[in-house]
């Protein structure tokens, strides 16, 4: 079992910033991609960003330019810088990666962009 940790949403004004952290714990043999994703009151989740274990990285079009997913110096770490907030980025974020064939989700953590 690989249990995942998120931490940093928050109330934040349009144009704001926030990061997100998410740390994985548990019977990790290998991991090969964390990623972020959100789900909007009524609306299905969605992908936000991916990392894999090469570095290579990919954005929903929607995020494109304003996020960066990125890797922490703990191992089995990942962070997602949000810049430049808009409303509709209000979702619950949940991390998530697999391992041997089995999707592993963190509880999630709730942003909401608001005057």
């Amino acid at each position: 079992q690989v249990q995942l940790v998120e931490s940093g949403g928050g109330l934040v004004q349009p144009g704001g910033s926030l990061r997100l952290s998410c740390a994985a714990s548990g019977s990790i043999f290998r991991i090969n991609t964390m990623g972020w994703y959100r789900q909007a009151p009524g609306k299905q989740r969605e992908l936000v960003a991916t990392l894999t274990s090469g570095s290579i990285t990919n954005y929903a079009d929607s995020v494109k330019g304003r996020c960066t997913i990125s890797s922490g110096n703990a191992k089995n770490t990942v962070y997602l810088q949000m810049n430049s907030l808009k409303p509709e980025d209000t979702a619950v974020y949940y991390c998530h990666t697999s391992q041997r064939g089995m999707n592993y989700w963190g509880k999630g953590t709730l942003v909401t962009v608001s005057s």
